[in-house]
């Protein structure tokens, strides 16, 4: 069933070309939106949280603050409305999944910068 399932995406899904990024990245993430018969492109730009799953079934959560208010947005990288990711700085971050990020104000909300 696994060799199936495989199959099938390795066949009739196209697969798209991002660079590679991890948690505590700051990127940018570009999509379409339509509205009507209009469409428009917006961006998010924000923190990684988690990248989660593997191939084409992998997706990734991303954190911004909106004023006072946090904001998170899952996007699968297969999704179709997906134009680019920029990956505008690399955070040094010792953890996958970083949910303590949640709980952080301040300058306690800041994350490293990984030298290259």
């Amino acid at each position: 069933m696994e060799s199936l399932i495989k199959f099938v995406q390795d066949e009739f899904v196209t697969k798209k070309d991002f660079p590679d990024f991890s948690a505590g990245d700051t990127i940018t993430v570009f999509y379409e939106i339509r509205e009507g018969e209009k469409t428009r492109t917006q961006f998010f730009r924000g923190v990684v949280i988690q990248v989660k799953g593997t191939g084409l079934l992998k997706t990734f959560t991303i954190r911004k603050m909106s004023g006072t208010v946090g904001v998170e947005r899952i996007f699968p990288v297969n999704m179709p409305a997906l134009q680019k990711v920029e990956i505008n700085k690399k955070g040094a971050v010792r953890r996958k999944r970083i949910y303590y990020f949640r709980g952080l104000t301040g300058k306690k909300a800041r994350i490293k910068e990984k030298r290259y």
